[in-house]
């Protein structure tokens, strides 16, 4: 407040600005980090080099990147899986991630011959590729298969009960049928994925409403703005 404050009605103003504009800071440098959260699940050979050229520029648009897949379908495929911080992706977003996409594997050209690039959401029995993605997962279902066994074990399917540092613990049923908790680290897993269960597609409903009504408010109050502005200058 050097100087003295705005004189007059302007202080509520001044204050509201500042603390909007201080807000706007904070988002943006939250969604920075989520932006930079590591994968610990990833791929190897030729998708792994894929995801390496791709990514930086997914996350220059703002998408962070899920899963790269090449497969032999249709000649060669190679199938991207991104999404916003907060986990959507329009279509809006899937064309603009194609386009700056495709530009961009053709002059590193990591794909001998031809290929068809398709883009995805991540869906609701999503991939689990971050910490994050295990935490807010919390209470659901997973399968899991590790790289390195645990106890002798690769592959596990149970409750994911939250995340330690980069572990995820897990709850499931053992061979005597008794439940067991195990803690499992996120970067030995070969793969994880949510299972698809009622509670996951209620839970997915339930958020997509809470999306649509915020949409919504924010529509009106947008409206309701420009319709005092003009009432304002008339």
């Amino acid at each position: 407040m050097e100087g003295g404050p705005p004189p007059g009605p302007a202080l509520f103003c001044y204050l509201r600005q500042r603390g909007k504009r201080d807000q706007m800071t904070g988002t943006a440098e939250r969604i920075d980090a989520e932006l930079a959260e590591p994968r610990l699940v990833r791929e190897t050979g030729l998708a792994a080099r894929i995801a390496a050229i791709i990514e930086p520029t997914l996350a220059g648009l703002g998408y962070r990147l899920v899963r790269v897949k090449v497969s032999g379908r249709d000649g060669m495929t190679v199938q991207v899986m991104a999404e916003r911080p907060d986990g959507s992706f329009t279509i809006d977003d899937c064309e603009a991630a194609s386009r700056t996409l495709s530009p961009v594997l053709d002059v590193e050209d990591p794909i001998p011959g031809g290929y068809r690039l398709e883009l995805s959401s991540p869906g609701i029995d999503r991939p689990l590729v971050r910490a994050s993605d295990f935490a807010r997962a919390a209470g659901h279902e997973a399968k899991i298969e590790m790289e390195v066994p645990i106890e002798g074990r690769k592959r596990f399917r149970g409750e994911i009960l939250g995340v330690d540092g980069d572990d995820a613990k897990l709850r499931f049923t053992g061979p005597d049928g008794e439940l067991q908790t195990v803690q499992l680290a996120i970067g030995n897993m070969g793969e994880a994925r949510l299972v698809l269960t009622d509670a996951l597609i209620a839970e997915s409903l339930k958020r997509g409403k809470a999306e649509a009504q915020a949409a919504e408010e924010e529509n009106e109050q947008h409206s309701f703005k420009r319709t005092a502005q003009g009432r304002s200058r008339s």
